[in-house]
């Protein structure tokens, strides 16, 4: 798997002379992996625009038919034309488009099974976030990912209607983890009927993605791992068909920044104004879920502290859910994709209020994760301990106060005004050496405190709209 990897990632090398970027790389071996798999599969497709049609040509003919299949097929139904859809090819030289059509072929990739496939696929996703600037915004970390499913036990067993979602998709990270959990507890899926595992593949998993090009690669990433999911494409805090469905179970990572925002999505069922994406990603998250359901949402450390908005969204969430567990991510979380991130995971069940925050403190005296030390799979393991082994998901009670895991009553948080960055836990040795702040961290936090402040002066901004109507 290694192997295929490294040949088809050093390819694109090569490619940048012909002015095939990183991103444009991997949306490019998209399509034609997925062609590969589809002629081995022995599924249907268009007469003469399949993998045999470019396997059988070069030179200027091959580039031209590879334009024509594009067209051609991103007019096809289903997954085969939401695969290629606004598909563009991206190749000059048709020598570079031979070569990346042979180094595919040379493999069999119907010999290697579904977790080979699947993770050679996710290896190329993953040098993609590591390698592009800005890309691990669609690509969260893999070991926090299955952290989190762990905790949340999303098992589709509990209701024949269970459906798992996930409102920023990226490339799918969080609907495999959830995917992969379950077979690993029904020992690959021998355990289920035949329903559950027809409804596990066609009818459990769904998500959002505003990107179009990301949207294909979720697409890609589940049909590698033999899941027909929907995923529509579009804004998820907009108005449409999708604010009306409901889920069970929803975890997701939001965008980060201010990117796109400046205007409030005006949706009726928003109670709280705000052009703030991840306090909109909040309400409409709370929206979406299913009386009971839970959700598990990544989120920066401004949506804990913020005033105005902020205050009221978190009021809110504490209102209409149970806020029940806040883990305070270490810094470096989503190194090597955005290494100065501070990051937190709140978990939450809908209908019924807050109690109390139980608020594990996984940053104080934490080493931060970095290239050299990265996230592992032992890495969350004293949080999952802590966090409970409830069957369904949810914390158990009688959950044990440690020196990082503590709760605090909803009064506790009202007194704070409703303030949720709470930290009780004193800098220790890791500062005490007397070694200078990393300048990254410095970065960091001044980049909270400035979107912060932003975030302020947008609200000002939108209260005089809303009053001049």
């Amino acid at each position: 798997m290694t192997d295929v990897v490294g040949k088809l990632w050093g390819f694109c090398n090569t490619l940048r002379h012909d002015g095939i970027g990183y991103g444009d790389y991997i949306e490019q071996l998209t399509y034609l992996l997925f062609l590969k798999l589809v002629e081995e599969k022995g599924a249907r497709i268009p007469e003469g625009y399949d993998w045999n049609s470019l396997r059988i040509r070069s030179g200027t003919a091959l580039l031209e038919h590879y334009v024509e299949v594009l067209r051609r097929l991103a007019k096809e139904n289903a997954l085969l034309g939401d695969i290629f859809a606004g598909s563009l090819s991206k190749f000059r030289d048709p020598v570079n488009l031979r070569k990346l059509v042979s180094m595919i072929d040379e493999e069999d990739w119907a010999a290697l099974d579904v977790d080979l496939k699947a993770q050679a696929y996710e290896g190329l996703l993953q040098k993609y976030a590591s390698e592009q600037k800005g890309a691990g915004q669609y690509f969260t970390p893999r070991e926090a990912i299955r952290a989190v499913v762990r905790c949340m036990k999303p098992d589709v067993r509990a209701d024949p209607q269970f459906a798992i979602h996930d409102p920023a998709v990226g490339t799918g990270g969080f609907l495999i983890g959830s995917y992969e959990w379950l077979l690993a507890q029904t020992k690959e899926g021998a355990s289920l009927t035949v329903q559950e595992r027809e409804r596990l593949r066609r009818a459990s998993f769904s998500g959002g993605e505003i990107v179009l090009d990301t949207r294909r690669l979720a697409l890609m990433n589940l049909y590698l791992h033999e899941i027909e999911g929907e995923i529509y494409y579009g804004d998820s805090l907009a108005e449409g068909p999708h604010t009306g469905r409901r889920y069970d179970c929803i975890m997701t990572n939001p965008p980060f920044g201010t990117k796109g925002a400046g205007d409030s999505p005006g949706r009726a069922d928003f109670t709280i104004p705000t052009s703030n994406k991840q306090l909109n990603f909040i309400q409409h998250v709370i929206h979406i879920l299913k009386p009971g359901g839970r959700a598990a949402m990544v989120v920066p450390d401004n949506v804990l502290f913020e005033g105005h908005a902020g205050r009221d969204v978190r009021r809110i969430l504490m209102r209409d859910c149970d806020l029940h567990t806040i883990l305070r991510l270490p810094i470096g979380t989503f190194t090597p994709y955005s290494p100065g991130v501070k990051a937190n995971i709140i978990f939450f069940r809908k209908g019924m209020p807050t109690g109390e925050v139980w608020i594990y403190d996984f940053r104080t005296n934490i080493e931060k994760v970095t290239k050299g030390r990265p996230l592992t799979g032992d890495y969350f393991r004293e949080f999952e301990i802590a966090y409970g082994p409830d069957p369904n998901g949810r914390p158990i009670a009688g959950r044990k106060e440690t020196d990082r895991f503590r709760p605090f009553t909803h009064k506790q948080i009202v007194d704070r005004d409703s303030n949720l960055d709470i930290f009780w836990l004193k800098e220790g040795s890791l500062q005490a050496s007397g070694d200078l702040t990393d300048p990254e961290d410095i970065a960091s936090e001044a980049r909270t405190h400035l979107q912060t402040a932003q975030d302020a002066l947008e609200e000002i901004i939108l209260t005089l709209a809303i009053k001049k109507r």
